[in-house]
């Protein structure tokens, strides 16, 4: 495979797209025969290293899938071909191809083809789309992070472009975006037009999938419905994913054991359905096929010699939620995390060699979570003592500090606002750590909401906040949101920016590597 690739020819052979990627991504009439499959929800990568990624699509009927990669963009028969699996109703059309010997720190052009199931030739529908594979030497890296989407009943409006946020997005031209969980409302219906307070009228696009709460592969429906927006759909082929998952892509707050009391559900059990939505949201995810078979969202992904990125999953390894009054010394084991993916999470910190360690956590660390009575989070809203999962929360940050880690940055989403947190000793109930930044934005297209107590046993200030004017305000009225991460290649500096849905920056932090020289 040739190691130069031309940005302008990448640039020029991803805006072909065969008419799809720039515009739709969805199947060009003009490009479907009665008998030739389809590609109905665009292509995406994810999971993106120096050398490998994947890419995912999916198609109308079986098909096998091939992935193109040009160091041209434009694709002939000096392009490097990866013939993929068949597609087919086992896995409602989805399919992903593991790249590997990819060159690092390029612009890379991709082409998925569909083709006839038992074909060799890559002769078919296709669409391109562009990633960026991660530098070997220290580069300037830009990426974002957002999370929530289609959340409270707010789905997709034509009054607003669909989900306007990814065209804002999409023009911060990142290397790759970190989805915070919430991919999908698994258990949020989208019935109808609501009228909004000042009287307006706000449109939602309706679907079948979309109209009850998903218990059975039907949890498929939520993941196509979002992706029947354009500007999402663009984003995606443009941009690499890294993704995680928190509740809705179940159900609310849900917690392994939990038997639901919710007249909705006819499927009671949270493990079942778990199962289920497990499939369905691996399915419809640019995941590598040993993180889907070995079911550990959990995960470390490395961009380059100045970023490495530890991917959480606070849900399927939690205790049940409770008021988070347990007492007790602090711990690895239990709480929100389970003990070995703590351990993972302190052990894998320590080895990396990366300048900056970003902690992509589905859930604030010093925001009280209410879940009626209980606590859905982290924090359970006393001063003091670490009590309740608070306490799994102190023993990694303080090994941590005890192991003498630095550059520790906490990234998340959850609360449907943005805001930036400094945690110290000197304000803390417990002191065994250093400081550090954690830094919550999103939603991307969900109801708005906060901001959310403080709990002040780490130490937690607000340094920055924007909230809605009241709950739940629609994606009409503004007050959704996405953050951004510039590494200075050179100074090594990390400027984070909270920007709102048109890209506007509302508030940025330059951190200072603290590396010992």
């Amino acid at each position: 495979m040739p190691h130069h690739f031309s940005r302008r020819g990448v640039l020029r052979g991803a805006a072909g797209v065969a008419g799809l990627a720039a515009t739709s991504g969805f199947a060009s009439p003009s490009l479907i025969t009665r008998n030739r499959a389809a590609l109905t929800h665009g292509v995406q990568s994810g999971d993106v290293t120096a050398d490998s990624a994947v890419v995912w699509t999916r198609s109308d009927r079986p098909a096998r899938m091939f992935v193109q990669v040009s160091p041209t963009g434009r694709f002939t028969e000096h392009s490097r071909t990866y013939r993929g699996p068949v597609l087919t109703v086992k896995s409602d059309f989805t399919g992903r191809v593991d790249l590997t010997g990819l060159p690092a720190g390029e612009d890379i052009s991709y082409r998925v083809v569909l083709g006839e199931p038992d074909s060799h030739r890559v002769v078919g529908q296709h669409v391109d789309g562009l990633l960026h594979t991660a530098p070997r030497r220290p580069r300037d890296v830009r990426f974002l992070w957002s999370g929530d989407q289609a959340g409270q009943g707010w789905g997709r409006n034509p009054d607003l472009g669909g989900f306007p946020i990814y065209r804002a997005m999409r023009a911060r031209d990142a290397n790759f975006f970190l989805h915070s969980g919430d991919s999908v409302y698994a258990d949020g219906p989208i019935t109808g037009d609501v009228t909004l307070p000042d009287g307006r009228i706000y449109r939602n696009e309706l679907e079948e999938a979309k109209s009850h709460v998903a218990e059975t592969l039907d949890f498929r429906g939520a993941h196509r419905y979002n992706l029947g927006d354009a500007g999402m759909r663009a984003f995606l082929a443009h941009t690499p994913l890294v993704c995680q998952w928190d509740d809705h892509e179940v159900s609310n707050n849900w917690y392994p054991g939990e038997i639901l009391d919710d007249t909705r559900y006819t499927e009671k059990d949270t493990d079942v359905l778990k199962r289920r939505a497990y499939q369905a949201w691996t399915e419809y995810q640019p995941l590598s096929t040993k993180t889907v078979k070995e079911h550990q969202i959990y995960r470390k992904v490395s961009y380059g010699p100045t970023l490495d990125i530890f991917i959480l999953d606070m849900r399927t390894y939690r205790n049940a939620n409770t008021p988070g009054l347990e007492a007790g010394g602090i711990s690895a084991d239990g709480g929100i995390l389970g003990g070995e993916q703590a351990r993972w999470l302190v052990r894998e910190l320590q080895a990396s060699k990366a300048t900056w360690k970003v902690i992509q956590s589905d859930m604030p660390i010093g925001l009280v979570v209410p879940d009626g009575a209980d606590i859905e989070a982290v924090a359970q809203g006393t001063a003091g003592a670490p009590r309740g999962r608070e306490r799994q929360i102190a023993w990694i940050l303080r090994e941590i500090k005890r192991r003498q880690i630095v550059n520790t940055v906490w990234l998340t989403a959850d609360v449907h606002y943005t805001a930036a947190h400094h945690y110290d000793p000197s304000r803390a109930g417990f002191t065994d750590f250093d400081p550090f930044w954690e830094f919550v934005s999103g939603p991307l297209h969900a109801g708005a909401f906060g901001p959310n107590a403080l709990d002040s046993t780490f130490g937690p200030q607000q340094v920055f906040a924007a909230t809605p004017p009241r709950a739940n305000t629609s994606p009409l009225e503004g007050s959704q949101f996405f953050g951004e991460v510039e590494i200075d290649g050179s100074s090594k500096d990390f400027t984070v920016y909270l920007r709102d849905i048109e890209g506007k920056s509302l508030w940025s932090k330059t951190l200072k590597d603290q590396t010992p020289s």
